[in-house]
């Protein structure tokens, strides 16, 4: 076994795409290995990549296969051969198809009896007459949606190839791809280093571009941009925001990272700081420094792709291209601030919302009724909740949301904050209301947290009800991957802030509520009755949502067995379902919960079974049988002992006292026939399990723990 080295190098490779390239380039060339039976140690390999290479770089890999044995059947005797002994066509032609005389063939035996059979063995395949066609496959199984091509080839791929290293111990394995054929040069960084990088063997592979001014590893080029950025950034005077996703996009456009520092004038920190952040980070992919309060300072750190012999020159440049975008922010803010954020929202009246959902005001005036209704339902400031509602989406009619949409809600944050028309407001007060218009938006991507403030967890519960609501109502609900009003996100943040904020809402109510003020005239499809489309879409609606809880539980690690559980009793508030699931994951790893699920599910289907009405309680006076006296004594204490803890939602205490059922429930099955002869009796004992199963699935279904 010899060490593996496959490089593939290209112009510049799409940056956001580049991962995942070498990713699954990597993992093609190991799938080809194992499909092949060939023999290797990956060891801690991982893929390796930068914005003009992808590689393989494998410890260990076996010289060639092993040997290939292979097994086929042929006829059985009684057809193989004739009375008197001798071979029938369909032996000969068995045996011409492999390649042998009749008489060499082998028998084996099988349930049908004795057949003949085939067997051979040859020597594996040399791994270098092989990996030609592992490459290749995996470069085909890469997913590359809009190949290039150049020349005049019929071939394609990411971006142009221009040259490929296959080197297997000491040895360059003969191989051609996209035009190209192996050797054992690589290239070095494009302007510090250009000449050929000559490989020996595999290992020389991450020193030797190193020296070439390349860094192969991207978790050692990443870990190098941070600690130039950190210590730029600290030369400075402060600490660097480094944004994860901008790291990545970095570290995907560089092959040897070197910081400079650089700097803007003082006077662009008037402007709200995102807008600033947004420039150096999207724009730019530069990286902000924050001072020792954690305020946006007036430095910021660049990585350029090369160690300049003039960096001063590199740092103008720098700095001169994020200039006009701040001062086009500087310009837009200050316009802004002369009109007022209460003056903005004369224009949403213009502002198509959706066709069928009228205007952007026609969209507030439906949220700030919604947001006052839940106010009061959760015991949030009315008033400072409707303000809030009011001036919501006065900010997408602002110059500085018009050139960074990103900001909707931030903007309206920081103009809150500064428009005379709310002068009036206490402080604590002002800040509550240009905290809910920013918050109203959160969370605003995966992971992201929910509103802090009540006032943005009532806005932003009551932005996503009538979002998802008026997508319903208009005939939008996502098919596919097509998801135009991003519902499915809404209603996770939505879930998700009910939840996570513990407010115990009748979401089923207010989903109406959202659904009837949503309703386009033109969909009323039942004349005789028009509020039957309400309710199927209010109903479509709340299915809507727990199927985005289903993910949002799996994430947690909920089994989905649990999460059926609670589902199947559809719970009219979502943090009530989140308390109920809580406690069936503890009801679940009891001993009693396996036979107690098993036994509610063979109860639901008695009951099921039964024929005419069963009583709606039952007699002791017809029960004979100890065990079901016992059960029935059992049920009476359960529910007496439970019903308090239902009602306070203590859903742990009361599946607690469920558990200590399984003995009389065990006894009853096992000693108790339900379909007795005496209709009367049947009755009763039917009766007795309906009133078990009402409360051993008063929490959830636990049957489905037995699913």
């Amino acid at each position: 076994m010899h060490p593996l080295l496959i490089e593939l190098g290209t112009e510049e490779l799409p940056v956001k795409a580049l991962p995942g390239l070498a990713q699954a380039f990597f993992d093609g060339v190991i799938a080809g290995l194992e499909k092949r039976g060939i023999a290797f140690d990956r060891g801690d390999a991982k893929p390796l990549y930068t914005p003009r290479r992808l590689a393989v770089l494998l410890p260990l890999v076996a010289d060639e296969q092993p040997e290939q044995r292979s097994e086929v059947l042929g006829p059985y005797l009684n057809i193989a051969l004739d009375a008197d002994g001798q071979p029938t066509r369909a032996l000969q032609g068995f045996a011409a198809k492999a390649g042998v005389e009749w008489s060499a063939l082998e028998k084996t035996t099988d349930n049908k009896g004795e057949r003949f059979v085939h067997r051979s063995v040859k020597p594996g395949a040399r791994s270098a007459d092989l990996l030609p066609e592992i490459i290749r496959e995996a470069v085909a199984a890469m997913p590359i949606p809009k190949p290039m091509r150049w020349g005049a080839h019929e071939y394609g791929f990411a971006r142009p190839v221009h040259w490929l290293v296959v080197l297997h111990g000491k040895d360059v394995v003969e191989a051609e791809l996209l035009g190209v054929r192996s050797d054992r040069m690589s290239r070095g960084h494009r302007f510090m280093h250009d000449k050929p990088v000559w490989f020996s063997v595999p290992g020389d592979y991450i020193e030797f571009l190193r020296g070439a001014k390349v860094l192969a590893d991207p978790d050692e080029r990443r870990a190098r941009v941070v600690a130039e950025v950190e210590a730029a950034a600290k030369a400075a005077g402060g600490s660097a925001r480094i944004d994860a996703g901008i790291l990545e996009e970095v570290n995907g456009l560089t092959e040897w990272p070197v910081a400079v520092r650089c700097s803007f004038e003082p006077e662009f920190l008037a402007v709200p700081a995102e807008a600033l952040v947004a420039t150096m980070e999207t724009n730019q992919k530069f990286f902000p420094v924050l001072d020792s309060d954690g305020r946006l300072s007036e430095h910021f750190v660049g990585i350029a792709n090369i160690e300049s012999n003039d960096e001063a020159e590199v740092r103008k440049g720098y700095e001169r291209v994020i200039r006009p975008r701040f001062a086009d922010a500087q310009f837009f803010f200050v316009e802004d601030m002369k009109q007022g954020l209460a003056a903005m929202g004369e224009g949403l009246k213009t502002v198509t919302y959706q066709a069928k959902l009228g205007t952007l005001a026609d969209k507030v005036a439906r949220v700030t009724a919604l947001a006052e209704a839940i106010a009061e339902q959760v015991g949030a400031d009315k008033k400072l909740v409707r303000l809030a509602a009011q001036l919501s989406k006065n900010d997408l009619q602002s110059r500085m949301v018009g050139e960074f949409p990103e900001l909707q809600g931030i903007a309206g944050r920081h103009y809150a904050m500064q428009d005379v028309s709310l002068d009036d407001l206490p402080h604590d007060d002002r800040v509550a209301v240009a905290d809910a218009i920013d918050e109203a938006y959160r969370p605003r991507f995966g992971g992201d947290d929910i509103a802090l403030s009540p006032a943005g967890k009532v806005l932003a519960i009551a932005e996503r009800l009538d979002t998802l609501a008026g997508g319903f109502a208009a005939g939008l609900k996502p098919t596919g991957n097509k998801d135009p009003f991003a519902l499915r996100r809404n209603a996770l943040g939505l879930a998700r802030t009910v939840i996570e904020s513990g407010f115990d809402l009748d979401i089923n109510a207010f989903i109406s509520s959202a659904v009837g003020i949503n309703a386009p005239v033109d969909r009323v499809e039942d004349p005789s009755d028009p509020h039957a489309h309400l309710e199927q879409s209010a109903k479509e609606l709340y299915d809507f949502i727990l199927d985005r809880l289903r993910g949002y539980y799996a994430d947690k690690g909920v089994p989905v067995q649990h999460f059926n559980a609670v589902a199947e009793l559809k719970p009219k508030s979502l943090y009530d379902f989140d308390r109920r699931i809580d406690a069936i994951g503890i009801f679940a790893a009891l001993q009693e919960a396996e036979a107690l699920a098993a036994a509610n599910k063979r109860i639901n289907n008695i009951l099921r079974k039964a024929e005419g009405e069963i009583p709606a309680g039952f007699d002791l006076e017809l029960m004979s049988e100890p065990a079901e006296l016992a059960l029935a004594e059992a049920v009476e204490a359960v529910h007496a002992e439970t019903g308090h803890a239902l009602a306070h939602g203590d859903y742990v205490e009361a599946l607690r006292h469920l558990a200590r059922l399984r003995p009389q429930v065990d006894a009853f099955f096992d000693n108790v026939m339900v379909n007795a002869d005496d209709p009367a009796v049947r009755g009763n004992r039917l009766a007795l399990l309906k009133r078990l199963s009402e409360r051993l699935g008063s929490v959830a279904a636990i049957e489905q723990l037995a699913i």
